[in-house]
């Protein structure tokens, strides 16, 4: 991923948010903010051409030196292109670079309607690890739990 990028990358960010069930924010941040809080190496986006299909990313879950290689996943594809097998691509590769990067554990946080989310998930070998009940809302004022799902590595820390 680009900075140039982030035009794309933030509409398909906003069309998941718009679903209700792919994140509590209300808008995409701006670069900057979006910049400060993922990783700098673990950034992907799909491509065909010059249009960004979808896009992966990491958020560090902390700044402790022992949860160094604890990240967030990120995942959100164009809804147009979603069904197409662009998803497994991206969550495998990310998986691949994490690995790359000395990340032990990547964990996502999904709300619970978000079914096709959950079977990526599965499909990428991520396990579910248990429900966060009513954990955020989103604003309209809607509860939702989250499935906590968690990737160990295979490679790092063995």
């Amino acid at each position: 991923m680009r900075r140039d990028d982030w035009a794309q990358v933030a509409a398909i960010y906003l069309a998941g948010i718009q679903t209700g069930r792919a994140a509590f924010r209300s808008e995409a941040p701006s670069w900057e903010v979006w910049d400060r809080a993922y990783a700098g190496t673990c950034r992907l986006v799909a491509r065909s051409g010059s249009e960004v299909l979808g896009w992966a990313a990491l958020t560090p879950v902390s700044n402790l030196c022992v949860l160094a290689g604890v990240a967030e996943v990120s995942i959100y594809l164009a809804p147009s292109h979603r069904g197409q097998g662009i998803g497994t691509a991206l969550l495998n590769r990310l998986v691949l670079l994490s690995e790359e990067r000395g990340y032990w554990t990547l964990q996502s946080e999904i709300m619970r309607e978000n079914e096709a989310c959950i079977r990526l998930h599965e499909t990428c070998g991520f396990r579910r690890v248990g429900v966060r009940e009513r954990l955020g809302r989103t604003c309209d004022g809607k509860w939702h739990d989250v499935i906590l799902m968690e990737l160990r590595s295979r490679t790092v820390s063995t």
